[in-house]
């Protein structure tokens, strides 16, 4: 391995959205760093199989709705 050329891999400490802890190597930030996550596979609808809620007040869903509702599919 080539020195000087790879980052510093190091243990941090990472909180999921429901406040679990755990730590791991990782080359984020500086050693005993705490990431936070927003998104983890406990809350996003990708791996939990949740439905996906669309809010969207009179935007671009609600304009293409409105733009293509008389269309019928064979």
């Amino acid at each position: 391995m080539k020195k000087n050329i790879h980052p510093d891999y190091h243990e941090i400490e990472v909180t999921m959205t429901d406040g679990t802890v755990f730590k791991t190597n990782s080359t984020w930030g500086k050693k005993g760093d705490k990431l936070r996550l927003e998104i983890d596979p406990k809350s996003h609808p990708a791996w939990t199989g949740g439905g996906v809620k669309l809010v969207d007040s009179e935007g671009q869903v609600a304009r293409f709705k409105r733009k293509y509702q008389g269309i019928k599919s064979k």
